[in-house]
C-alpha cells in the first residue's frame, strides 16, 4: 500500500484538511488527490495499492496460435536431440509463416512458458579470441570423442570439421581410433570436398608422434600431399574449440536415439544427423544459413606447400636365433624373416602380410 496515498485519505477524510493546503504542501497535484478519495470510496484502503500500467490490449502482441506452435517446435526439436534455441525455431517458422517474430520475442515466450533458464554469470563472447578460415578447405580440424554402445562397449568417434563453413565432412565410429583409421577418413572426405590447404588437430598419439620423436601415417601422408599440420598447445582445447563443440552437438543428438547396439547402427545414427547437420540446420555463426550452403557459395582454398619426399625411417634392430626381425605395425608384432647376409654384410626382410607389403635391408655387424 502506498505511504503517501494513505496519509493523504487520512488527512482529508480523518482530519477534514483542505485538498489544496495538502497540493501546496506536497509535491502533488490537486487531481491526483481527489482520484485517490474516489479509489478509496469504491474500495477501502486496498485500492489505494499502485496499479499496473499494463495496457489492456496490443496490437502487434504475437497470436497465440503462434506461441503455441513456437512452444511446439521446441519440444519437438528438444526430443529430437537437435539445436532447439529461439535462432532455430525462427528458422522453421519462416517456413510455415508470412509475418515471423524476432529472435528476441521468441526467447521471451519460451522463457514465459519456463523453457529457457537465463545464464547471466557465463563467462562474455567478448573475452575470447576467435579465429575463422577465410575460405572453406583452407582448414579442416579433426578430433576424437568417446562414446558408448548399448552394452556398455566403450567406442570412439573421429569428427572432421571444416573452418569456415563448420561443415561436418567426416564424422565415423571405431571400437578405438588408429593411425590409418585417421588417414582413410581423411581420404574419403577430401575425395568428397577437395583437399585442404590445413589441418588442425590436438596432441593425440594417432594425430602426431613428436612427444615419441617421430612420425606417425597421418603426419607423413599431408606431407607428401603439401599439407600444413597444425596442433593445439597441450591442455588448451579451445583452440579447436569448433570441433569440440560439434562434439557436444553430436552427443546431445544421440543421447535422444535409442542406444546403438553396434558399430554399425551408430554409424547410421551418425550419418542422419551429418545429413541434417549439413544441409537442413540453420548455422548461428552463419547467418543462419546451413553450412552446406556456406560451404558452396565460396571458393575453395587449396594446398600451397609443394610435396614433401617420400620419409624414409631408419632403426636398427636384432635378428633373433630363429633369423627373424620384429617389428610393431598397426598394433601387431611382425615377425619378419631374414635372407642369409651378402658379401657386402648386407640381408633383405619381406614380409607376405599385404597389409605391410615392405622392404627391409639389414646391415651385419658383431651385434647382430
Amino acid at each position: 500500500m502506498s505511504g503517501l496515498g494513505r496519509y493523504i485519505v487520512d488527512a482529508v477524510v480523518l482530519e477534514h484538511r483542505s485538498p489544496t493546503q495538502l497540493a501546496r504542501d506536497h509535491p502533488i497535484s490537486k487531481r491526483w488527490i481527489f482520484k485517490l478519495l474516489r479509489r478509496f470510496k469504491e474500495g477501502g484502503y486496498a485500492s489505494l495499492e499502485p496499479r499496473s500500467r499494463r495496457p489492456k490490449s496490443c496490437s502487434h502482441q504475437v497470436e497465440t496460435k503462434v506461441q503455441k506452435l513456437i512452444v511446439k517446435l521446441r519440444r519437438e526439436l528438444t526430443e529430437a536431440g537437435y539445436d532447439a534455441g529461439p535462432d532455430t525455431i525462427h528458422f522453421h517458422l519462416s517456413a510455415s509463416l508470412v509475418e515471423v517474430p524476432s529472435v528476441a520475442t521468441i526467447w521471451r515466450i519460451l522463457k514465459r512458458n519456463g523453457l529457457i533458464t537465463p545464464q547471466p554469470h557465463k563467462r562474455p563472447k567478448s573475452s575470447f579470441i576467435r579465429f575463422e578460415a577465410k575460405l572453406p578447405n583452407e582448414t579442416w580440424q579433426v578430433d576424437s570423442t568417446p562414446w558408448l554402445l548399448a552394452d556398455g562397449s566403450p567406442v570412439e568417434i573421429l569428427n572432421f570439421l571444416d573452418d569456415r563453413s563448420r561443415l561436418a565432412l567426416a564424422s565415423n565410429s571405431f571400437p578405438t581410433v588408429k593411425a590409418h583409421d585417421v588417414v582413410r577418413a581423411f581420404h574419403s572426405a577430401s575425395k568428397t570436398f577437395g583437399l585442404p590447404a590445413s589441418l588442425l588437430s590436438d596432441n593425440g598419439a594417432v594425430f602426431t608422434g613428436k612427444s615419441r620423436r617421430g612420425k606417425v601415417l597421418l603426419e607423413l601422408e599431408l606431407e607428401r600431399l603439401g599439407i600444413v599440420f597444425k596442433h593445439s598447445t597441450p591442455y588448451h582445447p579451445q583452440t579447436c574449440g569448433k570441433v569440440e563443440r560439434f562434439h557436444q552437438t553430436v552427443k546431445r543428438f544421440l543421447r535422444k536415439q535409442p542406444p546403438a547396439g553396434s558399430i554399425a547402427e551408430l554409424q547410421f545414427q551418425l550419418d542422419a544427423f551429418r545429413d541434417y547437420y549439413n544441409s537442413k540446420r540453420p548455422h548461428r555463426a552463419l547467418r543462419r544459413l546451413t553450412p552446406l550452403a556456406v560451404f558452396n557459395e565460396l571458393i575453395k582454398a587449396k594446398p600451397a606447400l609443394q610435396p614433401a619426399p617420400t620419409d624414409h625411417r631408419v632403426r636398427r634392430d636384432k635378428i633373433d636365433s630363429f633369423g627373424k626381425v620384429t617389428l610393431r605395425y598397426l598394433g601387431r608384432l611382425r615377425h619378419i624373416p631374414s635372407a642369409p647376409p651378402t658379401r657386402t654384410g648386407r640381408s633383405t626382410c619381406s614380409s607376405q602380410d599385404p597389409t605391410f607389403a615392405s622392404s627391409l635391408t639389414t646391415e651385419s655387424s658383431s651385434g647382430l
